[in-house]
C-alpha cells in the first residue's frame, strides 16, 4: 500500500511517532508540500493523508491509484469529498478530538481580555511594578466574568463545553445553533436568530461551521448589535468574520476587545488589518494543538487508516 503524507509537520512537528501508518505500507512522510508539488508527490498515493492541502476535483482526476483520503483534522473543506466520491476514493476525517483543548483557548482568550494578563505581566517586565509607590495598580479596568452572558454561536460539541465551563463560572449562557437543535444543557438559553445573541451577549464566542450562511456572520451589522462593553472570541473559521469590518470596529471603539485563534488566510497577509488592530488579540491557530489533543488525533488516524486497510472504514464523510 502507497502511503502518502503531504504535510505532516504541523500535527507532528516530532513528538508524536508515525510507527504504527509506516507498518500498514510504503509510507512516504513530508513535513510541507505547496500546490505545484502535490501531483508529482502523490502521483502514485494509494493513500493520502493531509491537513491543509487541498485536493480539488482537477486535481483527485491524476490520482489513478487513490483510494482514500484520511484529513487529520476535523473540517474537511479543504477535500472535494464530490469529486472525491465519483472517483471513487474514500474521505475520512477526525472528529471530536480537540474539544476541551479548543473550550480551554476560548477561557485563556476570555481572561485575557477581562484582565488584560499580557499587558500587566509586560508591565512588570518592564519595571513598572518596582517602580510603583503601591502595592497594587492597574493599566485597564478588571472585570470579573461571573453573572456575564455569553453568547454562542454553534452548540456542538466545543460550544456545549464552552457552555459548561461558563456555566461552572456562575455565567448566563445563551445560543444561537443554525440547524435543528438537541441534546441542550438545562442551563442555555436558546434563541431564535443569530441577531438576537449579538444583540444581549457580553461575550460571543463561535462555534460554527463555515458555511455560505455563516461566512461572515459577524459583519457591520452584527457587529452594530453588539455593547460596546462586549468582547468577540473566534476559535472556529476565519472566514466567519468581515475582518475589516471587525478592526475598524475595534479602532472606533464600537466594542471592547476580540480574542483569535483563527484567520481567514493562515498565515495571515502583512497587511491583515486585524494584525494591528486596538485591543485585538491573536493567537497562530493553536486551540487544538495541545499534546493531549494531538495524540488523540494520531491515536485516531492510525485507527482510520488501519480499518480501511481491513475494509471496513471509518470516520467516512462521503
Amino acid at each position: 500500500m502507497e502511503i502518502v503524507v503531504l504535510d505532516g509537520y504541523a500535527m507532528n512537528p516530532g513528538d508524536l511517532c508515525w510507527g504504527p501508518i509506516k507498518k500498514l505500507g510504503n509510507c512516504t512522510i513530508y513535513e510541507r508540500t505547496f500546490p505545484n508539488e502535490i501531483v508529482e508527490r502523490a502521483k502514485d498515493a494509494e493513500i493520502i493523508l493531509l491537513n491543509k492541502v487541498v485536493l480539488n476535483e482537477e486535481i483527485l482526476k491524476q490520482f489513478p491509484r487513490l483510494k482514500y483520503v484520511c484529513v487529520m483534522a476535523t473540517g474537511y473543506n479543504i477535500v472535494d469529498v464530490v469529486a472525491a466520491g465519483k472517483l471513487g476514493v474514500k474521505v475520512a476525517n477526525i472528529p471530536a478530538y480537540c474539544t476541551d483543548s479548543v473550550a480551554q483557548m476560548v477561557f485563556a482568550h476570555l481572561m485575557n481580555l477581562t484582565l488584560h494578563v499580557c499587558e500587566h505581566s509586560s508591565s512588570v517586565r518592564n519595571k513598572k511594578w518596582a517602580d510603583s509607590k503601591d502595592f497594587a495598580y492597574w493599566i485597564y479596568p478588571l472585570r470579573e466574568i461571573s453573572g456575564l452572558t455569553i453568547g454562542l454561536i454553534g452548540l456542538g460539541n466545543i460550544g456545549r463545553a464552552v457552555a459548561k465551563i461558563a456555566d461552572s463560572f456562575n455565567m448566563k449562557i445563551i445560543a444561537y445553533k443554525p440547524s435543528k437543535s438537541e441534546d441542550i444543557p438545562e442551563y442555555v438559553t436558546m434563541k431564535d436568530s443569530a441577531e438576537e445573541v449579538f444583540g444581549a451577549s457580553d461575550i460571543i464566542s463561535l462555534h460554527c461551521p463555515l458555511t455560505p450562511t455563516t461566512l461572515q456572520i459577524v459583519n457591520n451589522k452584527t457587529i452594530g448589535l453588539m455593547k460596546k462593553s462586549a468582547y468577540l472570541i473566534n476559535t472556529g473559521r476565519g472566514g466567519l468574520i468581515d475582518e475589516q469590518a471587525l478592526a475598524e470596529a475595534l479602532n472606533e471603539g464600537k466594542i471592547a476587545g476580540a480574542g483569535l485563534d483563527v484567520l481567514s488566510s493562515e498565515p495571515p497577509k502583512y497587511d491583515n488589518p486585524l494584525t494591528f488592530a486596538k485591543n485585538c488579540y491573536i493567537t497562530p491557530h493553536i486551540a487544538w494543538a495541545t499534546l493531549e489533543a494531538r495524540r488523540r488525533l494520531m491515536k485516531t488516524i492510525i485507527a482510520n487508516v488501519e480499518s480501511f486497510v481491513s475494509g471496513n472504514p471509518i470516520n467516512i464523510v462521503n
